[in-house]
């Protein structure tokens, strides 16, 4: 390929964010068949929910690859790179591997587009999801670890037919696009089952369960709750889980109490990709788990100050950054979020946690304003400061860390952009 196609699929890709979000597996479809249903090459895995699902197909990925099976792996959103999103055999797509892929999906939309099959280009999500699929079949990938973007019954991923499919936890995010109840959410992610075969379900709250339970019954899916006849130990040497199918030792999950349940999901979901064919050992799974990195989430980064790196962009994931923090020493929380989160209960949870917040910008059109998140988090945010510029916040957030206590942390939350750009400025680089 030459180099101006490939400067041109770039471009392609990033005029797709114009677009924003599309619900609907209409484009997606017709973009597989054009381009030869490049998902059909491999077997996948399908994992929905709205927080954890990052963790458990980073648990899965490592569990298959320790298995000795060639994986790919697609995620979102990324933190640093577009590239970081798509990974065969747990590295992430090279510049050419992406233009070359992203150049195929242009193609065949350019000619759709022509025939009058879809009235325009896909979106990004659509366009990267399709270009993800051409790069694993062409890497000759045996199995792909899908996360889905939002939703399940709707987003791109679903164009597939996986093995076997996740749903580690329903709460609220997103309700514009998904729904104001919990079951409303619960219905939307249930569109990741499939007729005969298994979903794996993290805990739930009653509302969800239910939903997910009527969902499950007119599909003729089966559900497997993760918890139900499973057994956890801690020990000295790490996590002890048993199962009806196995028992595994030494198990070191991510940071974190509530990795502890997305660990359990992942654990059930490999063990029912087995039932349904795929070739995995499971007494290589503990030394997957051992070797799973999964970066900003609750991430530590040495220095003075040391920094702590987590989304928590919801009220769930505010939740779980609150129980890990309490207790710990004082902390400045370097805060960013988006236009559509539940500022005030994110807030309400975070911020009387810590010793002083910063209030950010990152370099998103949807993220909100310091002004904007200061008024919506109320009397949560008196006193915090108020600093557009994502560098010279965590300058400040810095300083203050280091004339609060010598060993005092600065805290990233609210948002993966956020974290993105504060990698981005440890890396000297600019985020993609």
């Amino acid at each position: 390929m030459s180099r101006s196609r490939r400067l041109l699929a770039g471009t392609y890709l990033a005029a797709r964010t114009r677009f924003g979000m599309k619900f609907g597996l209409e484009t997606i479809r017709a973009l597989m068949a054009e381009m030869g249903h490049p998902e059909r090459a491999f077997a996948s895995l399908l994992v929905a929910g709205t927080n954890g699902k990052g963790s458990v197909v980073a648990y899965v990925d490592a569990a298959l690859r320790a298995s000795g099976l060639r994986t790919g792996r697609y995620t979102s959103p990324h933190l640093v790179r577009v590239h970081e999103r798509i990974a065969v055999g747990g590295r992430e797509v090279s510049e050419r591997g992406l233009e070359a892929a992203v150049a195929r999906v242009r193609d065949a939309a350019t000619r759709l587009v022509r025939d009058g099959v879809i009235s325009q280009h896909p979106t990004y999500f659509e366009a990267l999801t399709a270009a993800a699929f051409e790069h694993f079949r062409r890497s000759g990938v045996e199995v792909a670890v899908l996360e889905v973007g939002m939703g399940g019954r709707l987003d791109a991923t679903n164009v597939t037919e996986p093995l076997a499919s996740a749903i580690v936890s329903i709460d609220f995010d997103h309700q514009a696009y998904l729904g104001r109840t919990l079951a409303a959410i619960a219905r939307e992610k249930a569109g990741v089952m499939r007729g005969g075969r298994t979903t794996v379900v993290g805990p739930l709250a009653a509302q969800a369960r239910g939903a997910l339970a009527a969902r499950a019954r007119a599909a003729g899916a089966r559900l497997v709750d993760a918890r139900r006849g499973t057994a956890l130990r801690v020990g000295a040497g790490g996590l002890e889980v048993s199962t009806a199918r196995g028992r595994y030792r030494g198990l070191r999950p991510l940071p974190g109490a509530h990795q502890h349940d997305n660990l359990l999901v992942a654990l059930r979901l490999v063990e029912e990709a087995k039932a349904a064919g795929l070739p995995v050992n499971l007494r290589r799974v503990a030394a997957g788990i051992a070797a799973t990195r999964w970066p900003g989430r609750l991430q530590w980064i040495a220095g003075r100050p040391p920094l702590l790196l987590d989304g928590a962009h919801n009220p769930a994931g505010a939740r779980a950054l609150a129980a890990y923090l309490r207790g710990r020493p004082p902390f400045v929380l370097l805060f960013g979020v988006m236009a559509d989160k539940d500022v005030p209960a994110i807030a309400r949870r975070l911020f009387p946690l810590a010793a002083e917040v910063v209030l950010t910008r990152p370099r998103v059109g949807r993220a909100l304003s310091p002004a904007t998140i200061a008024r919506r988090a109320g009397r949560h945010a008196r006193g915090a400061r108020r600093v557009a510029d994502p560098r010279a916040a965590l300058a400040l957030a810095s300083r203050r860390a280091r004339a609060l206590a010598p060993a005092a942390p600065v805290v990233v939350a609210g948002s993966l952009y956020l974290v993105g750009e504060v990698l981005a400025l440890l890396h000297g680089e600019r985020r993609r």
